[in-house]
């Protein structure tokens, strides 16, 4: 920030200088973003969760069909304590039953299903923490249930266990995600030939 406003001087100046006739001119902008440190996150398997071959006939024809979940463990690793959320983006989006969830693809413009991320056994610096989330960009902030999950419209964070939790400063942080899927009712998708679940998500830190 500091660099870019020094520039500011520099170009006035030779704005306001006297000459005879308007030169070519083009603009500098210098940008970046000056962090407390540096966190770095990481997922298990590589990020997949992988469901493997699903025979049609398994499927529900009329209701969702909720797979076997798949379980990954997350780490986020802190040059030292700091602030953070996850700010989740679906690759995806515009494919999901409903808002909160991650989108699976399409098939022939139908909406495949959806996946949603649960949080378990939160450790932050080797202390049990809470998965908490907020709705409102980071304003406010509640924890997440037993049952509660962590969408796709949200931000994600840690707090101390609690009622309610704000962010903490963390480390090192050690999270299972249970990964859920639900293939929508088959009576309304177009399933004559192989179809690939396609849910795709990026979780990208956020500095508080």
């Amino acid at each position: 920030m500091n660099k870019h406003l020094l520039l500011l001087p520099a170009v006035l100046l030779l704005a306001g200088a006297p000459s005879a006739f308007a030169a070519p001119s083009t603009d500098l902008t210098v940008t970046g973003l000056i962090t407390p440190s540096a966190c770095t996150p990481n997922l298990s398997n590589g990020g997949i969760a992988h469901h493997g071959e699903i025979p049609v006939k398994d499927l529900n024809p009329d209701k969702p069909t909720y797979l076997p979940h798949e379980n990954l463990q997350m780490t986020v690793n802190c040059d030292a304590p700091t602030r953070f959320a996850l700010e989740p983006i679906d690759n995806r989006s515009g494919t999901g039953m409903g808002n909160s969830y991650f989108g699976i693809g399409l098939v022939n413009g139908e909406k495949l299903g959806n996946f949603r991320v649960i949080p378990t056994n939160v450790i932050a610096d080797a202390v049990r923490a809470q998965a908490i989330v907020s709705s409102d960009g980071g304003a406010t902030w509640g924890k997440v249930g037993t049952d509660g999950f962590w969408g796709a419209n949200n931000i994600w964070g840690v707090g101390e266990l609690g009622a309610d939790s704000a962010p903490i400063p963390v480390k090192e942080l050690l999270i299972d995600l249970d990964v859920r899927t639900g293939i929508a009712a088959t009576d309304g998708l177009t399933l004559t030939d192989e179809v690939t679940i396609d849910g795709s998500a990026t979780l990208q830190i956020k500095y508080l």
